[in-house]
């Protein structure tokens, strides 16, 4: 099943590639295209993945692009956005901190003819002339089997869990939260399990989480046997204060992003799931949207729509891919991270785990 969908999720790629088509001449003289990213703190994928999979798409589509990061700043996001409209932008792909500020970032684009894209995370309430993103509640319903999956390989019919929310200001953990509930809510509701706590982790701050995450434990009396926390950042942040407490392994954890930590994590034992997202996927899918806004042209790689609160905005969702021990080789066979990153120190368990 995982390779089926990494499958899905290279042939978008490939599309998307395909469709971008344009040359450097006829492309670059149309402007350039603005990118924001968020942070560089909640998650390594933004610097380490994305900016990467989107410098190099428009590259080969001989498009001008700029990239900057907000570095979780919402004035520092709205001073970016002003200087690359001021600088003749002639479209904006954002991942939003937050609703509310993105969607005066579109609304003052818009005001000026440039059309914006909603980049993994959706704006509410916004003008975006396109999203793109995985299916959101789909990777939580991931994050919320591999955590059962974990229990009942343990033998456990009854446990007592905690939630470890991302960010109360990002649409993304509102679907995902609704995804792992949406599996573990009959559970709870039937007392075979039991929700100690359900916390939401401000900015997606990983040392916030670790706090946070300390109260649970204490809350639950130190009998924890289930972390469903929204990333690897904040479930790495839960292990750390597992490993004090030499409860690390034997808790079930889940994750999100396929970080090189991450899957060190997985094949150690420390995280018992996470999730994959073809970034490269999602970056190329933005570029050609972006492309063919930039060239006044219709785009076809949106078949779907989400709803944003004002408008359907027309969409691109790609398949996340659920993650354990089992599969973790699929991601590194995808070319996502590098075997030897993710082997360093542990090439034994690498190769009792088929890498």
């Amino acid at each position: 099943m995982a390779k089926r969908r990494l499958a899905m999720t290279a042939a978008l790629a490939a599309f998307a590639i395909a469709l971008t088509g344009c040359s450097s001449s006829d492309s670059s003289a149309d402007g350039f295209v603005g990118v924001i990213l968020p942070d560089a703190a909640s998650s390594a994928r933004w610097e380490t993945a994305d900016r990467g999979f989107l410098q190099a798409a428009f590259d080969a589509a001989g498009v001008k692009v700029d990239i900057q990061n907000a570095n979780g700043d919402k004035a520092a996001f709205q001073t970016i956005a002003d200087q690359m409209l001021s600088a003749g932008a002639k479209v904006l792909i954002m991942v939003n901190l937050d609703s509310d500020s993105a969607k005066a970032v579109q609304d003052k684009a818009a005001s000026q003819g440039v059309p914006t894209i909603d980049y993994d995370r959706l704006t509410l309430g916004g003008s975006a002339s396109y999203y793109v993103s995985f299916d959101n509640e789909a990777v939580g319903k991931l994050q919320g089997e591999g955590i059962k999956a974990c229990l009942d390989a343990a033998g456990k019919t009854s446990a007592r869990i905690v939630y470890l929310n991302g960010s109360p200001t990002d649409n993304n953990a509102t679907l995902f939260k609704a995804g792992y509930d949406s599996v573990l809510r009959p559970l709870i509701d039937s007392k075979a399990y039991t929700l100690v706590d359900d916390q939401a982790v401000p900015d997606w701050d990983n040392a916030k989480g670790g706090v946070i995450f300390e109260q649970q434990l204490s809350k639950a009396g130190g009998k924890l046997d289930a972390v469903v926390s929204a990333n690897e950042g904040l479930g790495l942040a839960a292990v750390a204060v597992l490993k004090k407490n030499k409860l690390n392994g034997k808790v079930c954890v889940s994750g999100q992003d396929a970080t090189v930590d991450g899957l060190r994590a997985i094949l150690t034992g420390d995280l018992s799931n996470t999730v994959y997202k073809a970034i490269k996927a999602e970056a190329e899918g933005a570029a050609t949207l972006a492309i063919a806004l930039l060239k006044g042209e219709d785009a076809t790689t949106a078949t779907g729509s989400v709803n944003n609160g004002a408008i359907d905005v027309p969409s691109v969702l790609l398949v996340p891919v659920g993650i354990t021990k089992a599969n973790v080789k699929d991601v590194i066979a995808d070319g996502f991270q590098k075997k030897e990153d993710v082997c360093m120190g542990i090439e034994d368990l690498c190769t009792a785990n088929g890498l």
